[in-house]
This record gives structure tokens, C-alpha cells and sequence, in this order.
């Protein structure tokens, strides 16, 4: 009998075991990294859902901010730290189906990550400036295509959904539309605002208080169904535009590593915390919307598909990371 064939799996349950016990005993703080600076969507997110799950498991839980590198300093972060399950990351699915799309990051995002849990989506909306004149969305069409060749539309970086549903309008539509970059939403809000740029399809959660001062103009947005914050405006699929339909995803993730035991005690903790009334309204109050899944196969098939979509984006039209 070979003893060292009998050993190996045994050495591995424990191992599991042992990981078990340490995420379960309560001795170490939860820590979930937020790859983006306080005070934004995806850290007012970590700290809504985190208050919730210490209430829930009388264990503390650590937000850290750890931003720059399109996330993937915070994900390189994540999984340097042992996958036992008490270090995990909250944020937006492009960090694993747009960004690697237009730079080299130091890990697979498909292989070397698991998506713990999904806890809410959001749509992207097409913005304009409060006083451009355009009233409604085929007026805003007939505007630019007015101006073909000299109107412009702003994008909060390279490689992301923002850019690439303003490249899907223009080509379709015929408006030779210019592209300008932004590090971010507020500059490039700014900048449609005053009237610099013309169009912006942006996060929701961005522009949503814009929308709401009366200080951006919103014509369509890109998810599959109408926002409730806006259930008069139309999605870009009704109007015609069905390549322009995007929606994030606000998620947890962890090591692909992570003991399938541990992966699902986390799930467990965050789908109760997620679904919880008071954290719902929370998410809705920020801009996105409660939806919650923590079926890891499902949200993976799901990412594959995503990133070959964008793939092809990026490949049609050349984009570039600077």
C-alpha cells in the first residue's frame, strides 16, 4: 500500500478543516477590500453589507481601501492573503470582464478568482448637460448627427463600458462621434455639464444626484429594463440600440483557492446580510439595485460571456489603454 497516496488527501481535509475553524472562530476580523477610494459606490457598498454581516455573526469586519491599477491592486491584495476566507474584495465586475481587456494584470480573472456573491446591479445612462437642447433622444440624435464629425462623447477611462457603448452609438447611428478620456466620472461629469462634451453614458450612481439637482439631462439607459429612479426614460433597446446593454454588477470575491466549505459559509453570511430589508434600501438609496446571487457557476458562465463580448468590442474598434 502506497501510504504517501493515502496521505495527500488526508493532509488536504484537514488543511480544509483547519481553514474552517479559523474563518469560524472569530478571532480575526473580517477584512474586505474595496479596490477604490472611500466614500465611493463600491465602499459605501462593503461598509453597508459588512455592518450588517458583524451584526449577524458578532464578528468585526474591516473595510479596506486599497484603489489604483483599475483594481487590480486591491485583487492583488486579496489574493496574496491566505484564501481561509478572512480576506475577500468587494467590487465592480469590470474589474474582472473590462479591464483586462486593455491591460496586462498579474492574474487570470477567470481562473485565479471565484465570485463569492452578487448584492446588486446597475444600469448606465446616457447624459447630457441640463441646458444642451435636445429634449429627448431622438432629438439628441438628430442633434449630433447635425454636428457629425465635430460632437464628442466622454467616457470615465479607456476599456470601460462607458467607452464602449459611446463608440456603439456613434457607429450605428453615423455620428462620428469623438472620443475623450477622463480619469473617472466627476471630471468628465464636469466637463458634459459645461458643455466641453456632449454625451456621457455613465454609471448610475454617479450621475444619479446630478440628475436629481437638475443638473444633467438623462435620455435612455442601458440596462434591460427602465430604472426605477427614471421609469419614464427608455432603455437603449427600445430605441433601437440592443448592442448597448450593460449592467454591472456589484460583487464579492475571493481566491479561487478558498475551501469549498469556507466559500460556502461565505455565501451563507452575505446572502442573509444582502438580503436583509434595511441593507436593500440602503443599496437602492445609493443608486443600484438589490440582487443577490450566490450561485458561483452561474456568475462565472455569466463573466466568460462578458469578456468575450468585450473582447470583440475592444478588437472592432482598437481601443487602447493609454
Amino acid at each position: 500500500m502506497n501510504l504517501h497516496r493515502l496521505a495527500r488527501p488526508a493532509m488536504a481535509l484537514i488543511t480544509c478543516s483547519l481553514a474552517l475553524n479559523v474563518w469560524a472562530s472569530g478571532e480575526k476580523p473580517l477584512r474586505v477590500i474595496v479596490p477604490a477610494p472611500a466614500g465611493g459606490t463600491m465602499d459605501t457598498a462593503a461598509r453597508v453589507v459588512g455592518q450588517q454581516i458583524s451584526a449577524d455573526i458578532g464578528r468585526p469586519v474591516i473595510v479596506e481601501n486599497r484603489p489604483g491599477a483599475t483594481g487590480s491592486i486591491g485583487l492583488s491584495a486579496m489574493l496574496q492573503a491566505a484564501p481561509d476566507g478572512n480576506t475577500i474584495l468587494l467590487g465592480a465586475s469590470n474589474l474582472l470582464v473590462e479591464a483586462p481587456q486593455v491591460m496586462k494584470v498579474p492574474y487570470d480573472p477567470l481562473k485565479d478568482i471565484v465570485t463569492i456573491a452578487r448584492v446588486a446591479s446597475s444600469s448606465y445612462v446616457l447624459v447630457t448637460g441640463a441646458s444642451y437642447p435636445a429634449k429627448d433622444f431622438q432629438s439628441l440624435v438628430a442633434q449630433l448627427k447635425a454636428r457629425k464629425g465635430k460632437s464628442s462623447f466622454a467616457s470615465y477611462g479607456m476599456g470601460t463600458v462607458s467607452q464602449y457603448s459611446g463608440l456603439i452609438l456613434s457607429s450605428q447611428a453615423e455620428l462620428d462621434m469623438q472620443h475623450v478620456g477622463y480619469a473617472g466620472s466627476p471630471p468628465a461629469l464636469q466637463d458634459v455639464i459645461g458643455g466641453q462634451v456632449d454625451v456621457m453614458f455613465d454609471g448610475m450612481v454617479t450621475s444619479l444626484p446630478l440628475i436629481k439637482s437638475g443638473m444633467l439631462r438623462p435620455y435612455a439607459v442601458s440596462g434591460k429594463s427602465r430604472s426605477r429612479y427614471f421609469p419614464d426614460v427608455p432603455t437603449m433597446t427600445e430605441l433601437g440600440y440592443r448592442d448597448i446593454q450593460f449592467q454591472g454588477q456589484v460583487c464579492f470575491y475571493g481566491s479561487s483557492k478558498l475551501p469549498a466549505d469556507v466559500l460556502a459559509k461565505l455565501q451563507a453570511i452575505i446572502k442573509r446580510a444582502a438580503d436583509a430589508p434595511a441593507v436593500q434600501q440602503k443599496l437602492i438609496d445609493v443608486g443600484v439595485e438589490p440582487d443577490v446571487s450566490i450561485d458561483s457557476a452561474a456568475l462565472l458562465a455569466e463573466n466568460k460571456l462578458l469578456s468575450q463580448r468585450n473582447a470583440a468590442i475592444v478588437k472592432k474598434f482598437n481601443i487602447q489603454a493609454n
